[in-house]
Formats: C-alpha cells, sequence, structure tokens
C-alpha cells in the first residue's frame, strides 16, 4: 500500500446509494503522510454499519488517483497497528511482539501474527525458546478443532522448547488416526525426531517408512519430515536418515521419491539396488527410471558410469530423457539449521510446502505433484474462520496476476479458434447456396 490511515465515521459519512462510497474522518496516518492528512476526508467504498465514532483502517494505493479500502477494526486492533508502526527492525523482537496474538480472539490479530511466523527463517524462530510458552503450545498441539497450518506452526515451536517428556504425548497423536492429527502429520513427526533425536527413526521406519500398509499420505509425510532433518537440522546424522529412507526403496510404488534425497545427500551405496529397480521396472512404474538415471549421474564412482552404460541397452529412451532434460545433481554442503542448496531459506510457512522443489533436478511424477497439492488444499480448508493462507501450487505461491493472464490467452485462443470454425462453416454454407 502507498498509504495506511486510521479514520472513523462521522454523521456526515452517508454513504452513496449507487456507488457504495462513504466519507471517514481521518484520525491518524500510519504510512503515506504526504499523501493523506490528518483531518481530511476519505471516500472509500464500504457496505456495513457506518454509524458515527466506529474506526476503520484505510488502505490506499496509486498516489495519481488512489483507491481505498477499509477495514473496519476494534480499539485493540487499532492499538496493534500503531504498536507495528513503531516496532524495530529486528525478527526476534517483531517475534515477541506477535506471539501473544497467535490465537487472540480477533480474527484480524491472530491471522496477522501467523503470517509474520510464516514468513519468518526457522533459526530466528529457534531464538525465541526463551520466550516460548511451553504448556500453552502443548495445550494447542492437541486441539482437535486447530487448523492444520496453525499445528504445523505450533509443533514446529514445539521442537524447539520442548524436551523428552513430551514424546510420550507425541506418541500418542502419532498413533492417532484422527484426521484433525493426520493434517499436520509431516510436523508432528518431525517434532517428534527434534526430541527423540536418532532412537526416534525406529519408531519412524516402522509406523511409515517400512510399513507397506501406511497410506501414500503418511508416508509422503514422513519423508517430509526426513528432508527437514537432512536439511535444516543437524539433529540427526544423515548417515543415519539415509538407512531410513533406504526402507522407501522396497516399496516400488513409492521409490521414486526419496532417490533425489539419496543423491543430494551423498549416498552412493544403492548403486545395484537402483539398478535393480530400473531393470524390473514395468510400464506401472517406469517412472523410476529417469530419477535412478540421474542419481547415477550424480555419483562420482567408477561403477555408477558403467552401470549407465548398462541401462542404455535396456531402455535408451530414459537415459536420453534424463541426460536431456535435467542437469546433473549436485550433492548438498553438510546440513545447516538455514539453508540448503536446493530450497528457499527455511521458513515456518514452506518448511513442509516445498517438498515438489526439493526433488529438482528430479522432476516429481504426476501423481505426486498432485498429492503435494492436494494435501496443501486440505490442510488449509480445516476450520480457516481465523486463518488465510496464500494460494499454493505445489508449495509455491500462486502469482494471481500471470494465472489470470495465462487464463485470459487461452480463452482468446479458444474463441479465435472458434470464430475460425464457424467462419469455415458459414462461408461453406454460403458456396453451397450460391
Amino acid at each position: 500500500m502507498d498509504a495506511i490511515a486510521i479514520a472513523e465515521a462521522t454523521s456526515d459519512s452517508l454513504r452513496d446509494e449507487e456507488t457504495g462510497q462513504v466519507t471517514f474522518k481521518v484520525i491518524s496516518v500510519l504510512k503515506g503522510d504526504s499523501l493523506v492528512k490528518v483531518g481530511e476526508g476519505v471516500t472509500a467504498a464500504y457496505y456495513g454499519a457506518v454509524q458515527p465514532g466506529r474506526r476503520f483502517m484505510l488502505s490506499g494505493a496509486d498516489p495519481v488517483n488512489i483507491l481505498w479500502a477499509c477495514l473496519p477494526i476494534s480499539e485493540t486492533s487499532e492499538k496493534y497497528l500503531l504498536d507495528i508502526s513503531k516496532l524495530a527492525d529486528d525478527p526476534l523482537t517483531r517475534l515477541k511482539f506477535y506471539q501473544p496474538y497467535l490465537q487472540h480472539p480477533d480474527p484480524m490479530l491472530n491471522r496477522d501474527a501467523y503470517d509474520e511466523f510464516a514468513i519468518t527463517p526457522y533459526p530466528v524462530v529457534q531464538q525465541l525458546k526463551p520466550f516460548m510458552n511451553h504448556d500453552e503450545l502443548v495445550s494447542w498441539v492437541k486441539d482437535p478443532e486447530m487448523p492444520a497450518d496453525r499445528k504445523r506452526l505450533y509443533l514446529t515451536m514445539l521442537g524447539v522448547c520442548g524436551n523428552e517428556k513430551d514424546l510420550p504425548m507425541l506418541g500418542e497423536l502419532l498413533q492417532s488416526t484422527a484426521a484433525s492429527t493426520r493434517g499436520g502429520l509431516d510436523a508432528l513427526i518431525a517434532c517428534y525426531l527434534v526430541l527423540a533425536g536418532e532412537k526416534g527413526l525406529a519408531k519412524i521406519d516402522e509406523m511409515f517408512l517400512a510399513n507397506n500398509k501406511a497410506p501414500y499420505a503418511d508416508t509422503y509425510a514422513a519423508i517430509m519430515a526426513i528432508r527437514f532433518h537432512g536439511t535444516e537440522t543437524d539433529v540427526i546424522p544423515r548417515s543415519a536418515l539415509v538407512q531410513s529412507l533406504h526402507h522407501v526403496l522396497e516399496r516400488k510404488d513409492l521409490a521414486d521419491l526419496v532417490i533425489p534425497d539419496l543423491a543430494r545427500w551423498g549416498d552412493w551405496s544403492q548403486i545395484d539396488r537402483l539398478v535393480e529397480l530400473f531393470t524390473a521396472a514395468e510400464k506401472d512404474n517406469n517412472w523410476i527410471r529417469v530419477p535412478v538415471v540421474n542419481y547415477l549421474r550424480a555419483c562420482p564412482k567408477p561403477e555408477a558410469a558403467a552401470a549407465i552404460e548398462k541401462l542404455k541397452t535396456i531402455d535408451p529412451e530414459s537415459v536420453k530423457r534424463a541426460s536431456s532434460y535435467f542437469s546433473i545433481p549436485s550433492p548438498a554442503p553438510a546440513a545447516t539449521p538455514a539453508t540448503s542448496l536446493y530450497r528457499r531459506p527455511a521458513t515456518i510457512g514452506n518448511m513442509y510446502s516445498d517438498a515438489a522443489l526439493d526433488a529438482s533436478p528430479f522432476f516429481p511424477r504426476t501423481e505426486h505433484a498432485f498429492a503435494i497439492a492436494s494435501a496443501s488444499s486440505k490442510s488449509m480448508s480445516v476450520g480457516l474462520k481465523p486463518v488465510q493462507k496464500p494460494a499454493m501450487l505445489n508449495g509455491l505461491p500462486l502469482n494471481r496476476s500471470l494465472l489470470a493472464a495465462v487464463l485470459l490467452g487461452a480463452a482468446a485462443l479458444i474463441v479465435a479458434i472458434l470464430n475460425s470454425i464457424l467462419y469455415g462453416i458459414r462461408r461453406d454454407t454460403n458456396v453451397r447456396s450460391e
């Protein structure tokens, strides 16, 4: 916004019945004091109650001809806005301010506080540990009505400030089949592993990774949790994490999900196993062949190059496709709490939503990408009265302007084709009539 102001309705704030425009009196200016002044009248479209004294936040854009949007605010939210305008530009200071508002009864405030946490890098959230309310987080995590995106945040925070005494409670949640628990399963598993450490992998392997009967969504959540630990923390050594991912290679319908991680983390112990998977692949799971070839291309061992030559005799097209459309994957650097080679800096908002990106340059097959989008969509649809999430597509923020342009272009193309067809029909009809 170019300008932000607090304004109130007055006795003269009458709505124009044709346009819906109402004139408000500016009480204070939070941004753009060269564009709007205290005491000025500002006109905006609003169709709610405008009794005298009611306060609004006015947001204006386009200084040439400012268009104003208005949002009714309470005394609490007005103070909140004024306090924000005075906040120091320090991430930890900001989190300390926003934390008490995470479950505030005012939807505007709790949504805004959540969004602030969602864009904050994970290491900054870790710095908040001394100021976190452990018992409050536990109660929120256990709340069956808590939306999945909120639960992910609170589980991540619990992983920062929790301890081994929380493991029995987290273990019960892992065993639960309730939809409210499954919605944030990736963060739940990650939190469990943060507090349990390497010894906790046995439970996750048994329940999700080595369990052939585990639902696809549950196994995928466990893989994302393992991926989080391999890229964003050093709580568990990668050598132990890849051992857990080896279980997934025994599930031919899911094996391609973990091959990129093995390559990025420099686990070259699976050459023979992957060659077997390539050789045994049938029509219903031949998508595994390209990830196998990319793994071998990344592997520095001479036997990997020999294996590629062997695979060319079995399916030259898959080998060619891997070489033509994908760059040679580079192993990721040692795990750090902040970033990884293939991801944006980890924030609470993208920590568990980059699954499709993490496979680059191993492109996920269609059903995996669809599952990612579906899981994201479902988690955002549960109890979102106080929460609004940005539109997402496979973990990426959806550019509405770009999408609109694409849709308009497609519509224009369809109209042009139809016009061409109709013109041809009319011309043919005229020729016949003549």
